[in-house]
């Protein structure tokens, strides 16, 4: 099974997506990306999601044109706010599903508030890709 996670910067949500299917499943192929990847990995998507025993300091934000040329079963995108278009993936593809987030890079506030934010965030990838896994991924 071959996954495609995207989101715009591909810092956040879809990097911990890809952490959390693989933390599911060492044989599912995962890979995230985004329209517009950013420099680096979000330090509070890493840190957030290392306190879950998953490690994502490793990872590197990609753009979606690398992954044009190869075939998935799922694409997945996980934007959320009304002020983001998800991105569109053209290349072959099984099944298209969308399943939204608030971008937690877009928190305001003190450092513990933005932790915070990133921690609620990841949970409801946790739970929403946990599902997704359940129901789709599992014969």
């Amino acid at each position: 099974m071959k996954i495609l996670i995207l989101c715009t910067g591909n810092s956040c949500r879809s990097q911990m997506a890809e952490g959390f299917l693989k933390s599911f499943d060492k044989n599912l192929e995962v890979y995230s990306a985004g329209t517009e990847p950013t420099l680096e990995v979000h330090p509070k998507a890493i840190q957030v999601m290392a306190e879950l025993g998953i490690d994502l300091s490793n990872n590197k934000p990609k753009s979606v044109t690398q992954f044009l040329t190869q075939s998935f079963d799922y694409v997945i995108t996980v934007c959320g706010g009304a002020k983001e278009s998800c991105p569109m993936f053209t290349g072959s593809v099984k099944y298209r599903i969308h399943i939204g987030f608030e971008d937690p890079a877009d928190a305001i506030g003190t450092d513990t508030e933005i932790t915070t934010e990133f921690r609620k965030i990841r949970d409801e990838i946790k739970q929403r890709f946990n599902s997704f896994y359940l129901k789709n991924l599992i014969n």
